[in-house]
């Protein structure tokens, strides 16, 4: 799991960028923002910024031109875009939001939040956790949804970090981020949650996973349990390999033989978590019990359990609305997704402010709450 880094809540918020009074308003040094760029050429309060002036001037194109790559407009052409861009990476340019809110005399900052499914209850947790810390900064937060797409993550990360978003905070679906890393040379802040980037050095606010799954597992062969169903999501979702991993420990650590025939993978939805808990339950010697690797799995579960009227036990991975009103109360390894999305959005503040520590992975503990489904004997 390699190292981890516990959340500190002391953690000093950002500040919002600095700006010199002139008079009754805000504004400038000398001068005031330029209309087409949202930049003032002759302020002198972030001497070591690059602007798009000195863009310009590296690339040997206008102003303007600059612009328009930086706002993804069209009309320019791919050679004259490329010495934009390479200019861009070479003096670490970012857009200058803070300038170009100068005309309206108010900063309010934004960050991008991208969620792996808006349906899933868990991410409106995340997301409601790190709305509260937005606020606190006089941020708004700008919310979207991979559906656990790669191609679609890279377009909308891409798009936000050239649009004026401050930072962003980010459920990874793909398994390599390196396409972020000119992004983060040009000045971005980038903060995973809930998995860590792929080939990238980055911070990352993750769960204890494979020591939940594990403890899941354990307390099902405490109750006799030897031939126990896996139910989760692909093995190109970090979290599902860890899940799967500290399930396949439990497994060893109590003399189980790993039986590749009670593991489906790749049901990510209810129905396809349904349809995989039958091919486990609805079996001669089929699995007596069953952990589900979240939520939505769980859901899927237990509608096959239902249908099949056996008596099979079942832990699974992230609590839900109405687990305990269930006629057999599920049993599951919990945690707050609350703390998950506050200690990300202030780790992401923080590194707005200026922090430069090396990348931080803040692990979240879980733990079991026993409701009855998981105490159920062999």
């Amino acid at each position: 799991m390699g190292d981890s880094t516990n959340y500190d809540p002391t953690i000093e918020p950002a500040t919002k960028s600095p700006s010199t009074k002139t008079g009754p308003g805000i504004g400038p040094a000398r001068g005031r923002p330029d209309a087409a760029t949202g930049e003032n050429p002759d302020a002198t309060e972030r001497p070591t910024r690059a602007t798009m002036h000195d863009v310009g001037r590296a690339a040997g194109v206008s102003v303007k031109t600059v612009s328009r790559v930086v706002n993804m407009e069209p009309g320019v052409r791919p050679e004259m875009q490329r010495r934009v861009e390479d200019a861009i990476v070479s003096l670490g340019f970012r857009r200058n939001v803070a300038a170009r809110s100068l005309r309206t005399g108010h900063r309010m900052g934004s960050i991008g939040l991208l969620v792996a499914d808006l349906m899933n209850p868990f991410y409106s947790s995340v997301a409601k956790a790190v709305e509260g810390v937005a606020a606190r900064h006089d941020a708004v937060i700008i919310i979207v949804s991979s559906g656990e797409n790669a191609n679609r993550e890279r377009e909308l990360l891409l798009n936000l970090l050239h649009r004026p978003v401050d930072g962003m905070i980010v459920v990874p679906a793909g398994s390599d981020h390196r396409y972020l890393e000119p992004e983060r040379r040009r000045g971005a802040q980038i903060v995973f949650l809930d998995r860590c980037g792929g080939n990238i050095e980055a911070d990352a606010v993750v769960l204890d996973n494979f020591g939940g799954a594990r403890l899941a597992v354990d307390h099902l062969i405490r109750r006799g349990h030897r031939r126990i169903g896996f139910v989760g999501d692909s093995t190109t979702v970090l979290t599902a390999v860890e899940r799967l991993d500290g399930y396949k420990a439990a497994l060893a650590g109590a003399g189980i033989a790993y039986d590749p025939e009670l593991v489906r993978l790749g049901s990510p939805a209810v129905e396809l978590a349904e349809t995989a808990a039958r091919q486990l339950i609805d079996v001669e010697n089929g699995a007596t019990a069953v952990f589900a690797a979240n939520n939505r799995q769980c859901v899927g579960v237990l509608r096959a359990i239902r249908e099949s009227q056996r008596q099979v036990a079942l832990v699974g991975f992230d609590d839900f609305e109405l687990a305990d009103l269930l006629p057999i109360p599920v049993s599951v390894i919990s945690f707050d997704p609350a703390e998950l999305g506050r200690a990300a959005a202030e780790l992401l503040f923080s590194r707005m402010a200026g922090d430069a520590r090396p990348p931080q992975r803040i692990v979240i503990p879980t733990r079991l709450i026993q409701r009855g489904s998981g105490e159920i004997e062999a």
